[in-house]
């Protein structure tokens, strides 16, 4: 079993203080609880690691540490920050615990619906214990994991989570330590597995204490986008690498959490071999072998590196899967018509969606003219289910200047054969939230910093978006909105009264529908292929040995494709039934020809023999 290096340690006879800090200083630890606030010296090992032993000292204790007479500051291995980032650590006793769920198992990658959501926004509480609440929710809709934006702690009240600066402690704005315990055994209960969204690239810039004890927690070596770099690779490298691998297994055995997302992996430096994200995964693969636990590890990576999710042995990183880009953006050039930034490199055609959903991604090498320089590796011997896909996620809504969602873009035709697409290829599907029923909400970037550091933020977001027509008149910088204000945050909150009405009932019922499609097709098919059958039209083909099914995609019409081998097929469902529309426009369909017709944007079922009852035993 895992015994951490760093943070608290409870024993029998009380608690084992540990603090990595700088040779030769003094470390004295302040224990809160009585009038005098005593202070106690710690020692150094010889493995670096300042430590105490404190008798009385166990869950519910607060204390801070000193080092040469500074602080007091709080513990950057704390497990629980209950005045936020600023205030005094916690002693936590996840041991104890009592865990109903035991015998849950995560699903397998290849089975996977992924549900991102942000703790804050999804529920008007914004709690851990609120979440919970729309769990039958999730299972009903068909969700099999749920994937939480960052909640390590951060500065201020709200936040998207990654300015974290306690990458061990779950955010006190969210609840307890108990609560995230409860809410993780409430989702194994109804066979949702929890998978942590984790950032390992970079510390937030309000509360990282990190530094202060020591120094080598950073190297000039390397220059990031938020300053340098973590140190990964120089003196001292060691005990940063295990400060990170450390706080991954403490979600995983502390919380029993199912999986990591780990944040673009792409921008973290590291010279040395192996790899700190090489001895991340095996470090992380080789506890859940113990635990006998499916533990899923997801690279965010922009490269379409095939390096990232190859075995170790083979010179990979070992991730089990990496966020792929490359469908979403040409949909969206597509669909939505963007054609800036990097989306200049994407044409929207359909052999260029195709192919995506055929490989996994599209480029594989090419010069991209937004980087300057080629990008991407061969998709070859790589497993389809090794990426995952979106047509939204938190960053290609929130990092758009006013937020909006790609439905709220687009008709809701074109929504309903986007999403058809999404959930009906091979690749891991990632919804987020409320997606499922075109939520017309935006999700903005907010923040809740300082008045120094929330000007310097409002400062840099205008100026991101300077270079996007839209926005090169600095007069029209005023329309975007303000991260560090209240409002944006709550602008940013569900609103799950909509999900009974209108169109977004509808748009509910079609995913419904699709995520029960897509569960058996997992069950009784394999995928066969994806090819465009004209320049509207895009056909996604599973297979079995006793029958196939077919979806034919419109991004728009009026368009009209014939195929002779539908003609043995039978049209099982449409994105135009009168359950999915309020104001169908029916596909015609000619089977003596194999001649369909789309008067607009939409999808199409087709299944022959043993494969017409999976839309047919579709959710009511």
């Amino acid at each position: 079993m895992w015994t951490p290096r760093f943070g608290p340690v409870l024993q029998p006879d009380g608690c084992l203080f540990q603090l990595w800090a700088r040779p030769g200083a003094t470390i004295d630890l302040v224990v809160e609880g009585d009038p005098s606030r005593r202070a106690i010296a710690m020692s150094a090992d010889n493995d670096g690691i300042y430590r105490a032993q404190v008798e009385d000292a166990g869950p519910g204790t607060r204390y801070w540490f000193k080092i040469d007479g500074a602080g007091p500051f709080p513990d950057p291995a704390s497990r629980y920050q209950p005045l936020g980032v600023h205030g005094p650590s916690q002693i936590v006793a996840p041991g104890e615990f009592q865990w109903k769920a035991k015998e849950f198992q995560t699903p397998l990658l290849r089975d996977l619906v992924i549900y991102e959501l942000h703790i804050g926004t999804f529920t008007p509480a914004g709690t851990f214990l609120a979440v919970i609440e729309k769990l039958d929710y999730l299972r009903q809709l068909g969700v099999n994991a749920v994937e939480l934006m960052p909640i390590a702690d951060f500065g201020g009240e709200h936040n998207w989570g990654y300015d974290g600066v306690s990458p061990y402690a779950p955010s006190h704005n969210y609840g307890t330590p108990d609560d995230f315990h409860r809410f993780v055994d409430e989702a194994h209960a109804r066979g949702i597995a929890v998978f942590l969204d984790v950032v390992y690239n970079h510390l937030g810039p309000d509360g990282a204490y990190q530094s202060a004890f020591a120094p080598e927690f950073y190297t000039k070596k390397h220059k990031t986008l938020w300053g340098d770099g973590l140190n990964f690779d120089g003196e001292g490298r060691d005990k940063v690498r295990t400060y990170f691998i450390e706080s991954a297994l403490a979600w995983i055995y502390d919380y029993r959490v199912d999986g990591l997302r780990a944040d673009a992996t792409d921008t973290i430096r590291d010279d040395s071999d192996p790899h700190f994200l090489t001895e991340l995964t095996e470090r992380l693969h080789r506890a859940a072998a113990e635990l006998g636990r499916n533990v899923i590890l997801i690279a965010e990576d922009a490269r379409n590196e095939r390096k990232v999710v190859l075995p170790a042995a083979q010179g990979g990183h070992g991730f089990d899967a990496v966020w792929s880009d490359d469908f979403h953006h040409h949909i969206r050039h597509r669909l939505g018509g963007d054609s800036e930034g990097y989306y200049q490199d994407f044409d929207g055609t359909t052999e260029s969606i195709a192919t995506a959903i055929r490989k996994g991604w599209t480029f594989t090498g090419q010069v991209a003219s937004f980087h300057g320089s080629s990008r991407g590796t061969s998709p070859d011997g790589l497993s389809l289910e090794s990426r995952v896909f979106c047509i939204q996620n938190h960053d290609q809504i929130g990092n758009r200047a006013l937020g909006e969602r790609l439905s709220t873009q687009i008709s809701f035709p074109a929504w309903c054969a986007a999403s058809a697409l999404l959930l009906l290829s091979p690749e891991v599907p990632l919804l987020f939230m409320g997606q499922e029923w075109a939520a017309p909400e935006p999700f903005l970037f907010f923040t809740d910093h300082n008045e120094e550091l929330g000007r310097l933020v409002t400062e840099g977001r205008r100026k991101e978006f300077s270079h996007f027509s839209a926005f090169a008149d600095s007069r029209n910088h005023a329309s975007i909105p303000d991260p560090q204000k209240v409002e944006t945050f709550l602008q940013s909150k569900l609103d799950w009264n909509l999900i009974r009405d209108g169109e977004h009932a509808k748009c509910l019922h079609w995913y419904q529908s699709l995520l029960h499609v897509r569960k058996q097709l997992l069950k009784k098919a394999t995928f066969e292929a994806a090819r465009a059958l004209n320049e509207q039209v895009i056909e996604v083909c599973w297979k079995s040995a006793h029958g196939s099914f077919r979806a034919i995609v419109a991004l728009e019409g009026p368009t009209a494709v014939s195929e002779s081998s539908l003609r043995a097929l039978t049209l099982v469902d449409s994105s135009e039934e009168n359950r999915y529309s309020q104001d169908p426009h029916p596909v015609e369909w000619k089977s003596e020809t194999g001649t369909l017709s789309f008067e607009r944007a939409g999808a199409a079922l087709f299944a022959g023999d043993n494969l017409v009852d999976i839309v047919e035993e579709r959710t009511q």
